[in-house]
């Protein structure tokens, strides 16, 4: 790493919404080679950098510096819905402005650094989802940028994709920001972390690896929290011998004005101390009153050298059943869940009159044209709007955002959008895929809770290890030993 600053920001102000700023007079530069963290709660503005960092948008006022020539590429979080019917091929493609006459080269070289073995003429909407988390990689990579932007990577990858990616990442050369809820990930090499304030809408900046960073911010809040603590109660004090003196007249009523003003004076200099990101309520996801045989499962599909093999299996779900699906990613999970949800697997059968809470990792749930309003409207049983409006505020979805288009929520905002959901709909049986994507980690203890809670059946695939310890599991199915 060298001393150059490769990006600025000075003094820089940004809005989409006249007099609400996401950012106020941020200021912070990025020197080249820095591995840098961007922290801060759902909806601070994470993702708005990236794009003021690309150009894609501008501030309301203040400069912002990119190195001249710097190039900027970004692992989004999701592949855009329109580029699913792309060829690998077609979807690299659309990274140069030029055709390549090398395009099939790059595309090798791209594909071997993040691990990713796929015929070139698959269509991007035919990979699962830890696939599409390593082509996003890939198809920033490609343009060979001097800076990387990541917007969590992790994301459906399995424990040997995020090791692979571990590695690239430490061996990567160019300017690197990313965005994630990954602690452990996260703390394998990040050098500095940039955290965006939601309530005060200002930036600071730390030096040193993620946990060590954590710490100081907690341990900063902490000192804050307690000469508040003392501030408090001098100020009661005060007060309540401003109110003793104050009607004793003479000398008595003087010495009431001073305390009063000194206590005016100790409420200026509290600090201003920052919260820490909000976590949801704790909640109950109500299940639908049935019994019997619920899932049937007689044969499935595993993708074995890209070729789709049938297996034929004997399980039987009933209420309260919870089974756990493993399995590398492109085994074939995710689109066992979609057959198994859409009624298109032949060898599954479910109880007819069955209602399925189904939480999909690309979120094909939600209509992204519908607000927010509209949404859970469409699901809620037996739920008046006041009650419905309480379940949406336990997910931090507040009355400001009921008449957003679900396009425009960012995607953590779209995953506590999908469990509000849930909770309104009372399944009665529960399909999870990859339910803790884009979820603050802060989030999933209380998430963990609520599913191992709920009194339905369970279907569930997960990557992350410390959640799927917090549920009680009966039984488990592998894909990739069969």
């Amino acid at each position: 790493m060298n001393n150059d600053v490769i990006i600025r920001f000075e003094e820089v102000t940004f809005e989409y919404q006249e007099n609400k700023p996401l950012l106020d007079e941020v200021n912070f530069s990025v020197r080249t080679g820095s591995k840098i963290t961007l922290m801060g709660q759902n909806g601070a503005g994470k993702s708005t950098l990236f794009e003021l960092i690309k150009g894609t948008q501008k501030p309301k006022d203040g400069k912002i510096s990119v190195s001249q020539d710097a190039t900027i590429a970004t692992a989004q979080q999701v592949i855009a819905r329109e580029d699913l019917e792309l060829t690998i091929e077609e979807y690299f493609a659309k990274a140069f402005e030029i055709k390549q006459n090398n395009l099939l080269s790059q595309i090798s070289k791209v594909m071997e650094a993040v691990n990713l073995a796929i015929p070139v003429d698959f269509k991007v909407g035919e990979l699962s989802g830890g696939q599409q988390a390593r082509l996003l990689l890939a198809y920033a990579l490609i343009q060979n940028p001097d800076i990387l932007l990541l917007d969590e990577p992790t994301n459906n990858l399995d424990q040997e994709g995020i090791g692979h990616l571990i590695s690239f990442l430490l061996m990567y050369e160019k300017t690197l920001i990313v965005i994630s809820h990954d602690a452990d990930f996260l703390n394998c090499f990040t050098e500095g972390v940039i955290y965006l304030d939601l309530r005060t809408k200002k930036l600071e900046t730390y030096v040193g690896d993620y946990y060590s960073v954590v710490e100081e911010i907690n341990n900063r809040i902490e000192r804050e929290r307690k000469k508040n603590a003392q501030l408090e109660k001098k100020i009661k004090d005060n007060k309540e011998k401003v109110n003793f003196f104050a009607n004793k007249g003479g000398k008595m009523r003087k010495l009431a004005k001073k305390l009063k003003d000194e206590t005016y004076d100790l409420e200026e200099g509290k600090i201003d101390v920052r919260t820490d990101d909000k976590t949801i309520r704790d909640f109950t996801i109500p299940n639908q009153e049935i019994v019997g045989n619920i899932v049937t499962i007689k044969s499935l599909t595993v993708i074995k050298n890209h070729e789709p093999e049938t297996k034929e299996v004997d399980i039987l779900l009933r209420q309260k059943s919870r089974l756990l699906i493993l399995g590398p990613n492109g085994i074939g999970k995710s689109t066992l869940l979609r057959k198994l949800v859409s009624d298109k697997n032949e060898g599954v059968e479910i109880m007819k009159d069955i209602k399925i809470g189904y939480y999909s990792q690309d979120f094909a749930t939600l209509d992204y044209d519908q607000t927010v309003f509209d949404s859970l409207d469409s699901v809620r049983d037996e739920v008046d709007v006041q009650d419905m409006r309480s379940v949406a505020a336990g997910f931090l979805i507040t009355g400001d955002l009921m008449g957003h288009k679900i396009k425009d929520l960012s995607e953590g905002q779209k995953g506590l959008l999908s469990f509000a959901r849930l909770v309104l709909m009372k399944p009665g049986l529960l399909v999870l895929d990859e339910p803790t994507n884009h979820i603050n980690f802060r989030h999933i203890p209380i998430i963990a809770k609520a599913i191992n809670e709920y009194q339905g059946t369970i279907i569930l695939i997960s990557h992350m290890e410390e959640f799927v310890k917090e549920i009680e599991i009966e039984e488990t199915l592998d894909l990739g030993k069969m």
